[in-house]
């Protein structure tokens, strides 16, 4: 039975931070004690922090490890490896590889790369090639005809835990001016105008078709297979109202305030993106996540597309602009996540939870990783 014993190290416990060492055993706690002395055997921590390993409800980063650019499709167990390997240095013990499920007229790339991200995930694990812990986050395009036809091909898989609705139609959520949508695309793609207009109101036509049926018939499967759904970038108090209503249990980046207050108000919990914190703002012009963080409509952070911005955002919630207590910023990326999926076994250094650990060392106020355990087992 593997044993350690992690010293002289500032332990983040729930609700305080103490100086002492933590002992392991078969993969769990098994002790926490206070003081400065260093147990005989135990690994010297200098002083650095000794943190849960981060838990992450939304990475859509292996994207970019299978599809590196438009069309282009990288080798999958090569692509799953080297982004486990992104996700276990950056301090995520436990991520949810967010998948995007659409149909083949929305976005023919993003269609094509999910089949070669489960591929590439399932042999990776198979092998014993992955470090972190690996579960699925399905986001579905509700506004597909056939989107829920292509949710039961996928809804009984064992890792699947999460699933989020999403609704991308220009015009409202995520963007309410469909202006700003055609010059978003514009950079993106390089398309014309003809183009974009010709898109935009075939999307609007299916979202007057097939949103609100397909919104309730995934809900309802979820419901009665016990998968936690999210409701995503809601932005009016009808869309609050909506997703509470289906039994929706978060809020995923909710774009306004007054949507933020209403998932509040009903005890929907509330992600937002730890690249709107670190960055300062939403890239597109949406609700900050430092605004939610200053009038306490934050619960979790996700990482959305960059790994390492989820160590770095929960310490800037710590920094003088929002001044949380370190035990508090730091649950938004380990023991609230964990909560909200039902894995209780996680997230905190709690005598019996799960010895997923971080040392990790502040550089100029840059929280730096420098050694991960999962499981009691040092795996970076």
């Amino acid at each position: 039975m593997t044993r350690i014993v992690l010293g002289n190290a500032r332990i983040v416990l729930p609700n305080d931070v103490v100086h002492g060492h933590v002992t392991a055993e078969g993969g769990w706690i098994t002790s926490i004690d206070t003081g400065r002395k260093l147990p005989v055997g135990a690994i010297d921590f200098a002083g650095d922090f000794l943190m849960p390993g981060l838990v992450d409800l939304h990475s859509d980063h292996l994207e970019k490890h299978i599809m590196p650019r438009a069309g282009v499709y990288w080798h999958a167990l090569s692509a799953a490896v080297s982004y486990d390997a992104q996700v276990i240095s950056s301090g995520i013990t436990t991520m949810f590889d967010s998948f995007g499920l659409v149909g083949e007229e929305f976005d023919s790339d993003r269609n094509g790369a999910l089949g070669r991200m489960l591929q590439g995930m399932e042999e990776a694990a198979i092998e014993g090639l992955l470090r972190a812990d690996h579960f699925i986050h399905l986001r579905c395009e509700i506004i597909e005809a056939d989107i829920v036809e292509r949710f039961a091909t996928l809804q009984e898989h064992p890792r699947l835990k999460l699933v989020s609705l999403m609704d991308h139609t220009p015009g409202q959520r995520t963007f309410p001016d469909s202006n700003k949508w055609k010059m978003h695309q514009k950079r993106r793609t390089g398309a014309s105008d003809a183009e974009l207009d010709a898109i935009l109101a075939a999307r609007q036509e299916a979202r007057d078709q097939y949103a609100i049926r397909n919104r309730r018939a995934i809900s309802k499967i979820c419901q009665e297979k016990g998968i936690v759904v999210a409701s995503h970038d809601d932005t009016t108090l009808d869309h609050v109202l909506e997703a509470k209503e289906l039994g929706n249990r978060i809020s995923e980046f909710p774009t306004t305030r007054l949507a933020a207050t209403e998932a509040r108000r009903r005890d929907v919990q509330i992600v937002m993106g730890a690249p709107n914190l670190v960055r300062g703002g939403s890239h597109i012009g949406n609700l900050s996540a430092s605004e939610c963080a200053r009038a306490s409509l934050l619960d979790v952070l996700a990482s959305d597309y960059i790994p390492a911005s989820l160590l770095h955002a929960a310490f800037l919630l710590n920094g003088e602009t929002i001044g949380w207590t370190l035990p508090q910023a730091v649950a938004t990326v380990t023991s609230s996540p964990a909560a909200c999926v039902g894995l209780d076994d996680r997230g905190e250094i709690v005598l019996g939870k799960r010895a997923d650990l971080l040392r990790v060392r502040l550089h100029n106020r840059l929280p730096v990783i420098r050694s991960v355990w999962r499981a009691g087992n040092l795996v970076y």
